[in-house]
């Protein structure tokens, strides 16, 4: 992964805001509809333009396609992966929402509902995503080269086993555990994919520690620590062919605007975290429930050669950051590294996971970003 001993480098977490027009083929797609696939095609090609050229406008330096072809940073893997049949199967509700059910009755009427449809494996599963994932890097290649774009490097995600075995249902598989190692083993294949075609692959496992306050909440903190350590094992078996320095891992308390109040702390689970084959941490910082944990990072010194990537601008509110807010986060977590060329500055997490669901308004999303760059600037002035 890159890094630079002149300035903060600047990057974000994957998913950016599609261009309308996707959204609605994309919702017409998933509710059956028969949509024209050059019409869904070429929209895909032209959201990715517009992602690529508005990431080097505000001036990110590590970029990707934005995941313009998913409808969800997790969910697109149900048509890469054979074994499964939709099925209406509960499922648990956050339970920071929980505590609060008008809120969440108002905020939250899809989580609060006690079922719902999603693919559930009902025999082995097996991978069959290869003609997706090439298309991918093929067309992320040519739009590079139709815009002309250069950024200092480039990333491709990938859904972490965890988070799929938390998203997708199961009813094949005798464990969780066993359900989890079995998908490591399927998206292996496209793990290995991202990473043959030169890019940093992004391993994005908000499970480890968001799943706590969710599929887990009913288990003990060190019960879950467990849980989070074999999906840590399962990340790393998948991955056991690929640079770790070519592997970044982002990890998250969940992308939605709740209380987060039963959030675990950062300072219980970054120890196992570190047991991750990779060369980065993206976490999230500027979400004011864990603005505090810059702490854990004292208390648990980053692993030598890896590179942290803290979130500096919340993605869960419109309120853009002043660029010297962003600057004094990302100087705080440079001192307590004690190098800031181990530092790149991004987002908390996505600014579109799922197409359609936007927290942040699409163009104060570019406008949170844009002044994540001036902060990044501001810093290196600080720290250089």
């Amino acid at each position: 992964m890159k890094r630079s001993d002149e300035r903060i480098l600047t990057t974000h977490v994957g998913s950016l805001p599609r261009t309308d027009q996707l959204i609605e083929l994309m919702d017409q797609r998933g509710q059956g509809v028969d949509t024209n696939r050059n019409e869904l095609h070429e929209a895909i090609n032209e959201a990715t333009q517009r992602a690529i050229r508005r990431q080097a406008d505000v001036g990110m330096d590590i970029g990707n396609d934005g995941e313009q072809s998913r409808p969800g940073f997790h969910i697109y893997v149900s048509e890469r992966l054979d074994g499964f049949s939709d099925q209406t199967i509960p499922r648990p509700q956050w339970a920071d929402v929980e505590a609060f059910p008008e809120y969440a009755g108002k905020a939250f009427p899809d989580i609060v509902s006690e079922a719902q449809t999603r693919p559930v494996a009902v025999e082995e599963v097996r991978y069959d995503g290869t003609d997706h994932v090439d298309a991918e890097v093929e067309r992320f290649d040519r739009v590079l080269d139709t815009t002309g774009v250069e950024f200092d490097e480039t990333f491709m995600t990938a859904a972490s086993p965890g988070v799929i075995a938390a998203s997708l249902g199961n009813q094949y598989y005798e464990s969780n555990d066993e359900y989890t190692f079995a998908l490591a083993s399927a998206m292996r294949e496209e793990y290995e994919r991202i990473a043959e075609a030169g890019l940093t692959l992004q391993i994005d496992a908000p499970d480890v520690l968001s799943e706590r306050h969710r599929k887990f909440k009913d288990l003990s903190t060190a019960e879950f620590k467990d849980r989070a350590r074999r999906r840590i094992e399962a990340i790393n078996e998948a991955t056991s062919d690929i640079p770790a320095d070519q592997i970044r891992l982002h990890t998250c308390w969940g992308n939605y605007e709740g209380p987060h109040h039963e959030d675990i702390p950062l300072v219980d689970i970054l120890p196992i975290l570190y047991e991750a084959d990779v060369g980065g941490l993206l976490i999230e910082y500027a979400n004011p429930r864990h603005h505090h944990e810059w702490r854990a990072f004292e208390e648990h010194p980053l692993p030598d050669e890896w590179l942290l990537i803290p979130g500096v601008v919340d993605v869960k509110t419109n309120i853009i950051e002043h660029p010297k807010t962003v600057a004094d986060r990302i100087v705080k977590l440079a001192e307590i590294v004690g190098d800031p060329t181990r530092i790149i500055a991004a987002p908390d997490c996505g600014l579109a996971t799922l197409a359609g669901h936007n927290i942040v308004e699409p163009e104060i999303a570019w406008a949170k970003l844009e002044a994540l760059s001036d902060g990044a600037v501001e810093a290196s002035n600080r720290l250089f």
